[in-house]
C-alpha cells in the first residue's frame, strides 16, 4: 500500500516516495505534486514575481490578440494569421508553462484536476490555429489564437490574486522568536556574565533590571517587581512578584530588580510552547480542496473521451471529412473550456475580499471566506478583544467632606513617584482631567501592597484591602461599595488619612463600546459565543455578564487556548477566534477562521485570516454574513459555469457549433461569471445586521443612579450628576455633560469623533 501526503499548498495528494519533491521544516517533511507548489513553499516570494510576469505577458499580449482577430487594421503584407501565432505563442508556452506541469504531475499521480482541463482546452486551441495558419489549404481559416491567450490570462490572475493576499505562518514564527531577548546577565562565581540566551542553563541564576525582557522562565530568588505579562495570560494589568513567584520568559520587568532561578530554558519555555503551538497549527490546517478541481477529476475524461468520440464517430461512422470531424473535435475541446469553471471561485473571491476590505475587512484569502460562512461558533479573547487592553480610573468615591477632585489630586500626590502600573492608570485621569498634585515629602513602597507618603503634613496611605488591614485602617463603612465593585472585576485603591478611610478609586479595563452589539448580533445569527480569557474567573464573568456571553472559560494559557479550540473542533464545530495578543497566536492559528483586531500585536495579526481594520468587533458578524454572501454567488457561479459546458457540449458534439461560435460561448460564460460576481458590491451590512441604533446606544450611556439623573462624559467615560456637572455642550439636538472644562473642550473641537 502507498503512503500518501498531502501537497500543503495545493492540497493534491503525492506518494512519499524517495525521488518525490519534498523538504523538511523543523523535523516534518513536507511532500509537493510540482516544483511550483515546493517554490511557492520555500520560496514564495520568487513564485509571486513569476505569477506577476506571466499574468503581464498575457494580457500584453493577449489583448492586442483579441483586438487584431475581430479586426482587420494590420496591413495586407502582413499575414494575420501568422502574426497572432507570434503574439500567442509565447504566452502559451511560458505564462502557460505551469498548466503543462501541473498537468503532468496529476498524471503521474494518475488524477485530473484545473490544469489538466485549461492545458487540453488551450493547446487544442492553439494547436487548431497553428495549423490553419501552416497549413491552411486543408483547414479552415478560422483561428482560435486570442481564445487560448486569454484563457491563461484570466486563470493566471486569479492565481496571483490568491496567491498574494495569502499570509504565511514563517511570518508569524519570525516575529514571536524575536520577543525573546538575545543575551542574558548570568551569575557565575559571583560574577555577572552577559551570555546568549541559547546558552543559559537551568539553575543558572540571572539578573534582571527594570525595563529588561525576562530572557527564559524562572522563579524569583531576590527582589519583588512588576511584571507586564499581558502577551502571555491576556491580563492588562501587570502583576506583582516577590521572592518564590515564578516569572515568564519574554514578558518585561517593570519596576524593580530582581534575580531569577531558571527552570525552563530552550525549547521547554512557554514561548517556545507558543511557537511551536501556532506552528503546528498553520502547517496542520489543510488547504481548501477546490470544488472545481474536484469535479475536474471527472469532468476531464467525460470531455476528452466524449471529444474522440465525436471525431472518430463523424470520420469513421459517419462518412465526413476529416476537417469537419476534427472542427466537431475542437468546438468540443474549446466549449468544454473551463475558464468559466476556474473564474467561479476566485472572481467572487476577489469582489469579496474587495467588499470586506471596504467594510474594514482584512481578509487574508478566499479559503477563509470558504470557512467562515460554517461558523457556528465564535470565541473572544477578553483583554484588548473586549476590552479597551489598559487599565482606566472607573470610579472616584471621596467620604466625608473630600471632593473627587481632592482625592484624586492626593492619590496622584502619593503614586507620584510609583512606577506601578496602577499609579500610571491615575497619573493620567489626573493629567487628562488637569488636576493638579503636588510632590510627596516621604515615599515608601509597600511590596503587594501599596505606598505611603506624607503630603502637606498628612500622612497618606494608598493601596488594597490588606495594607489596610495591617495599619488598622477601618473600612467597615466602605465595605458594601468595595465588594460591589469588586464583583464587577475592578481593582480597588484605597486612600486612608491620618489613620482613617477618606475615600477610594475603581480601577478597571473598560469594554469597548462595539462588544455589547457584535455578541447581540451573533446570538440573533445563532452563533454560539465563548470568552477565552487567562484572566481571572470573576472579572472574567463580570465583562461576560456585561456583553451577553454566558459560557466562560478563565485562567487559560495559550496552550490551553489551543487546545480547547481543538477541543471543540473535535466536536464537529467550525470555530472562530477573535484575539488581540501574543497569547492569542496558537487559538488563532488553530482556529477555522482567525481574527484578529487590527490594533492587536504583529503576531496576532500574522497568524489570523481575517483582520479587524477599525477594531470594530460588530465586524466578526459583518465577516460572516459577508462570507455566507460569497458562496452563495460561487454556488452561482458553478451552476452558470456547467449549466453553458454540459449544454453546449452536445451541439458542438452534433456538428452544429463550430469553434468560432464555441469560443463566443466559453467568453459569455466567463462573463456571466464575472457579471454576477460583481453584483457582491451591493452588499451591506446595514440591511442584515441587527445594530442597535445611535439612540439607543446614547440612552444606554444614561442611568438614574441615588434618584439622581446620571450620564456618562463622553470623553473620559466617568459618570456625572447633570444637575452638578463641570459644563454641557449641545451637538445634533442631544446635550452632552461633563465631569472638568478639559473634557468640554476636548469635546468642542471635534464633537463628531465621540458621538
Amino acid at each position: 500500500m502507498r503512503n500518501l501526503a498531502k501537497d500543503p499548498v495545493c492540497g493534491m495528494f503525492v506518494e512519499e516516495s524517495e525521488h518525490a519533491l519534498k523538504t523538511e521544516v523543523k523535523g516534518t517533511t513536507y511532500y509537493f505534486c510540482a516544483k511550483t507548489c515546493l517554490d511557492t513553499f520555500t520560496k514564495p516570494e520568487v513564485e509571486l514575481r513569476k505569477l506577476k510576469i506571466y499574468a503581464v505577458l498575457s494580457f500584453t499580449l493577449g489583448i492586442p490578440a483579441l483586438i487584431f482577430s475581430m479586426t482587420n487594421i494590420l496591413p495586407e503584407a502582413i499575414p494575420k494569421n501568422f502574426f497572432l501565432f507570434l503574439l500567442v505563442t509565447p504566452v502559451q508556452f511560458i505564462a502557460g508553462y505551469s498548466f503543462y506541469r501541473g498537468t503532468f504531475h496529476a498524471i503521474k499521480s494518475h488524477s485530473a484536476n484545473m490544469d489538466t482541463l485549461i492545458a487540453i482546452g488551450t493547446s487544442a486551441a492553439w494547436g487548431y490555429s497553428t495549423a490553419v495558419t501552416f497549413v491552411p489549404a486543408f483547414f479552415i481559416n478560422d483561428v482560435y489564437f486570442d481564445t487560448a491567450a486569454l484563457i491563461i490570462a484570466f486563470i493566471t490572475t486569479g492565481k496571483l490574486l490568491e496567491h498574494y493576499v495569502k499570509g504565511k505562518a514563517s511570518d508569524a514564527i519570525r516575529k514571536l522568536l524575536d520577543l525573546q531577548p538575545k543575551m542574558a546577565t548570568v551569575i557565575r562565581n559571583d560574577e555577572e556574565i552577559e551570555i546568549p540566551v541559547e546558552e543559559v542553563q537551568i539553575k543558572d541564576v540571572i539578573l534582571i533590571k527594570p525595563g529588561a525582557k525576562i530572557p527564559v522562565d524562572g522563579t524569583i530568588i531576590e527582589g519583588h517587581s512588576t511584571v507586564d505579562e499581558s502577551m502571555i495570560t491576556g491580563e492588562s494589568i501587570p502583576v506583582e512578584k516577590i521572592v518564590n513567584n515564578e516569572v515568564i520568559g519574554a514578558t518585561i520587568n517593570k519596576t524593580g530588580a530582581i534575580t531569577i532561578k531558571a527552570i525552563k530554558v530552550g525549547a521547554d519555555t512557554t514561548l517556545s510552547k507558543i511557537v511551536k503551538l501556532v506552528e503546528e497549527a498553520q502547517t496542520a490546517q489543510a488547504p481548501i480542496e477546490r470544488f472545481a478541481d474536484q469535479v475536474a477529476s471527472y469532468f476531464v475524461p467525460i470531455v476528452i473521451t466524449v471529444s474522440l468520440s465525436v471525431f472518430f464517430g463523424w470520420f469513421y461512422f459517419a462518412g465526413a471529412t476529416f476537417n469537419h470531424a476534427f472542427i466537431s473535435l475542437i468546438a468540443v475541446l474549446i466549449v468544454a473550456c473551463p475558464c468559466a469553471l476556474g473564474l467561479a471561485t476566485p472572481a467572487a473571491i476577489v469582489v469579496g475580499t474587495g467588499k470586506g476590505a471596504q467594510n474594514g475587512i482584512l481578509i487574508k484569502g478566499g479559503e477563509y471566506l470558504e470557512k467562515a460562512y460554517k461558523i457556528r461558533t465564535v470565541i473572544f479573547d477578553k483583554t484588548g478583544t473586549l476590552t479597551e487592553g489598559h487599565p482606566s480610573v472607573t470610579d472616584i468615591v471621596p467620604i466625608g467632606d473630600l471632593s473627587k477632585n481632592e482625592l484624586v489630586s492626593l492619590s496622584a500626590s502619593t503614586e507620584k513617584n510609583s512606577e506601578h502600573p496602577l499609579a500610571e492608570a491615575i497619573l493620567e485621569y489626573a493629567k487628562t482631567h488637569n488636576i493638579l498634585y503636588k510632590k510627596a515629602k516621604t515615599f515608601e513602597t509597600i511590596p503587594g501592597s501599596g505606598v505611603r507618603a506624607v503630603v502637606d503634613g498628612r500622612n497618606l496611605l494608598l493601596g488594597n484591602r490588606r495594607l489596610m488591614t495591617r495599619e488598622k485602617v477601618d473600612i467597615q463603612n466602605i465595605d458594601d461599595k468595595l465588594s460591589v465593585l469588586e464583583h464587577e472585576g475592578k481593582t480597588i485603591i484605597i486612600m486612608a488619612i491620618d489613620g482613617k478611610s477618606a475615600g477610594f478609586l475603581a480601577i478597571a479595563d473598560i469594554l469597548k463600546l462595539s462588544s455589547k452589539e457584535a455578541i447581540q448580533d451573533l446570538t440573533k445569527m445563532g452563533v454560539e459565543t465563548i470568552m477565552l480569557t487567562g484572566d481571572n474567573q470573576r472579572t472574567a464573568q463580570a465583562i461576560a455578564h456585561q456583553v451577553g456571553i454566558d459560557k466562560v472559560i478563565a485562567n487559560v494559557l495559550p496552550e490551553d487556548k489551543a487546545m480547547i479550540v481543538k477541543d471543540l473542533q473535535s466536536e464537529g464545530k467550525i470555530v472562530a477566534m477573535v484575539g488581540d495578543g501574543i497569547n492569542d497566536a496558537p487559538a488563532l492559528a488553530q482556529s477555522d477562521v482567525g481574527i484578529a483586531i487590527g490594533s492587536g500585536t504583529d503576531i496576532a495579526v500574522e497568524a489570523a485570516g481575517m483582520v479587524l481594520i477599525k477594531n470594530d468587533l460588530t465586524d466578526v458578524p459583518t465577516g460572516i454574513k459577508l462570507s455566507q454572501s460569497t458562496m452563495n454567488k460561487i454556488k452561482q457561479n458553478l451552476f452558470w459555469a456547467f449549466f453553458y459546458n454540459v449544454a453546449l457540449i452536445p451541439i458542438a458534439a452534433s456538428g452544429l457549433l463550430n469553434p468560432i461560435l464555441a469560443a463566443v460561448a466559453m467568453t459569455l460564460s466567463s462573463i456571466t461569471v464575472i457579471t454576477n460576481s460583481l453584483t457582491l458590491k451591493r452588499f451591506n451590512p446595514k440591511n442584515w445586521k441587527g445594530k442597535l441604533s445611535q439612540q439607543k446606544r446614547k440612552e444606554d450611556k444614561i442611568r438614574e443612579v441615588d434618584n439622581k439623573k446620571m450620564a456618562i462624559d463622553p470623553i473620559c467615560k466617568m459618570t456625572v450628576d447633570e444637575s452638578s456637572s463641570a459644563g454641557t455642550s449641545t451637538y445634533n439636538d442631544k446635550t452632552y455633560y461633563f465631569c472638568n472644562p478639559m473634557c468640554k473642550n476636548t469635546f468642542d473641537k471635534n464633537p463628531e469623533q465621540y458621538v
